[in-house]
């Protein structure tokens, strides 16, 4: 199956319509997590609880069509507790290998970040190589293969820091923020409309459409001013005095990955600058460490990248 950019777009518009039947008040949040979703990378879905994080993932699952494991992470979680096991069967006196959650299309990590780091780094090669090794085998994983992780922040209790070698594995980091306040008087009004039912989604889509609407994005032109800017958004992130390690060679595919799929999400086949200012946050500020006091004054990446696209002059 082949799409054209314009049959893409006027699918995502369908996947996000759909999803806000269940979800108020997040079209950017959605669209953004899509653009994850469309650049073949994992999407990390930041902030406090009780704002929907979990429902958006389980939404996108059912609009997309795709098959869907959820783990709760938790402190006693083990490795093998994600990537299966071999047992032993009485029947043929052999082992055999159980799949754990991560052999689905869409795995939804709730509370990733309340593991310890040997548990957390039990998907990098999921999340990096899209296969599994265990007792000696590589297995590939289902396509397409998507993380949506939910973090909470790591001054709550119980909590663990996400090592920056799996940070770097997120396509994007998406904070969802409260709702206004007609949103969330929507959000009340919505629940009590339709009791404690839980919602159902028609799927828009199917992995093979997942797929091709991933292709499609190969068609959008990026041209080598847009690439420069790119590469100097990066090089100024690293000698930003405030950062101590900058945005990585890595940060620079997301980033253009994502411009791509705003590029198609805006009706272009091209890339300009305002894609990509419009998706930089999302791709580099979790890629970014800073300098430790900076904590004290509340200086976070976003800020960095927002100041970075402030001083570095984009292409004409």
């Amino acid at each position: 199956m082949s799409l054209r950019t314009t049959e893409t777009a006027a699918l995502a518009s369908r996947v996000i319509d759909e999803i806000e039947t269940v979800v108020v008040g997040r079209r950017r949040a959605l669209e953004l997590v899509l653009l994850g979703i469309l650049g073949r990378g994992h999407v990390l879905l930041e902030d406090v609880p009780g704002l929907g994080k979990t429902m958006i993932a389980r939404c996108f699952s059912e609009a997309l069509g795709l098959t869907f494991h959820r783990v709760q992470f938790t402190p006693d979680l083990l490795p093998a507790d994600l990537t299966g096991l071999s047992v032993f069967d009485p029947s043929t006196n052999s082992f055999v290998f159980r799949p754990g959650p991560v052999f689905t299309q869409l795995l939804l990590a709730d509370e990733i970040n309340r593991t310890p780091p040997k548990t957390q780094a039990a998907l990098l090669e999921a999340m990096a190589e899209e296969q599994v090794s265990s007792d000696g085998e590589t297995r590939s994983l289902p396509q397409p293969f998507i993380v949506l992780a939910t973090d909470n922040p790591i001054e709550y209790e119980g909590t663990y820091s996400l090592p920056e070698a799996q940070l770097d594995r997120f396509l994007l980091r998406v904070s969802l923020g409260y709702l206004g306040l007609v949103d969330e008087q929507e959000l009340l009004r919505r629940r009590l409309s339709s009791g404690w039912a839980p919602p159902r989604l028609s799927p828009v889509v199917d992995a093979d459409t997942v797929l091709a609407m991933r292709e499609s994005l190969e068609l959008v032109q990026v041209e080598a001013p847009i690439l420069r800017y790119v590469v100097e958004l990066l090089d100024a992130s690293r000698n930003h005095p405030q950062v101590t390690v900058g945005a990585s060679p890595r940060g620079g595919l997301a980033l253009v990955a994502l411009s791509r799929g705003h590029a198609v999400l805006d009706g272009r086949d091209y890339v300009t600058p305002e894609d990509v200012k419009a998706v930089a946050v999302v791709a580099l500020a979790h890629r970014i460490s800073l300098r430790p006091e900076l904590w004290v004054r509340r200086v976070t990446g976003a800020d960095v990248v927002n100041e970075l696209l402030s001083t570095v002059p984009a292409p004409r």
